[in-house]
């Protein structure tokens, strides 16, 4: 299991067929019985969702919908402030709702004229192999939970607002969404593990922790930044590194904890064509070449 899976509370079912979530002692809903009881609810109508029928709809409470407009009133201003053009022009054509959780469905039909992708439902984790060769297919898979309504600035596990708000966003940027199919192509080449986590961790510091210049400024484009409230005011702290597709396959990072290291594109067209190469060109002697040369081959 890749260190991502890290960031999913495990999800079970019973032998009395019951879906549990394990939230850890430190998530901020492990003692309120009833957010953990409608965690189990949501998780559950993803399990039961056949594929090709619509996402399951989930019938949110006020009190996840306030958590949706608190969130969504506050990223809005950083993205103002630290997100690149590109994802600023993105949301505008995307034009999420502020007022209320959007259902996955209608999150597709949003980014179908955009990029074509459509989200699929998530319980929890989906394995790599399937997460990212899905995208080939320009398929999303999303969880639907919200985070817990004590602290709505803060999630230890992607939710709702980072599956949409940040990959979403993404999605609705035909230029990335090329770079999403790329890697989802990549997945589907690949066949050892060593080479699916060097995939993973490339993604991980360009399409979830990428940043890039722009206008003098350093400004950010991954999922994982423009969907957190804390680590989008840090990033510029950071110690920036070139865009160096064999450095970002082969570090060693920390997911619990802000990075502090992140590699910075010289502009949004060095994003495409650097990425764009690295996931058409990968294949599974990527990793050992790179441990060989140091670099890749240009």
């Amino acid at each position: 299991m890749f260190t991502e899976a890290q960031l999913y509370s495990p999800v079970t079912r019973g032998g009395d067929g019951a879906v549990r979530v394990r939230l850890s002692a430190e998530h901020p809903g492990a003692q309120d019985q009833e957010y953990r009881a409608r965690r189990d609810a949501i998780a559950a109508l993803a399990l039961a969702h056949t594929r090709g029928e619509p996402a399951p709809r989930v019938a949110y409470t006020e009190r996840e919908h306030t958590v949706w407009r608190t969130v969504s009133a506050e990223l809005a201003r950083k993205h103002r402030t630290y997100a690149c053009a590109e994802i600023r022009l993105a949301a505008r054509e995307f034009g999420l709702p502020t007022d209320h959780v959007p259902q996955l469905d209608q999150v597709s039909a949003a980014l179908a004229p955009l990029s074509g992708f459509r989200y699929a439902p998530a319980a929890g984790l989906v394995p790599l192999r399937e997460f990212f060769g899905a995208f080939a297919d320009r398929v999303f898979h999303a969880t639907q939970y919200l985070r817990h309504h004590s602290a709505p600035l803060y999630t230890p596990e992607p939710d709702a607002v980072h599956e949409i708000v940040g990959h979403g966003t993404q999605l609705a940027s035909a230029r990335l969404a090329a770079l999403y199919v790329a890697v989802g192509a990549a997945a589907r080449r690949l066949h050892t593990d060593a080479a699916l986590k060097f995939l993973a961790d490339v993604f991980w510091f360009s399409l979830e922790f990428g940043v890039l210049r722009e206008r003098g400024e350093v400004r950010c484009y991954g999922a994982g930044l423009l969907s957190s409230y804390g680590e989008i005011e840090e990033f510029r702290a950071a110690l920036l590194r070139p865009l160096d597709v064999a450095a970002m396959g082969t570090a060693v990072y920390d997911i619990t904890h802000y990075q502090p290291v992140l590699y910075c594109a010289r502009s949004f067209t060095e994003v495409e064509e650097v990425l764009g190469a690295f996931f058409t060109g990968m294949d599974d002697d990527t990793p050992a070449r790179c441990a060989r040369d140091g670099r890749l081959p240009l």
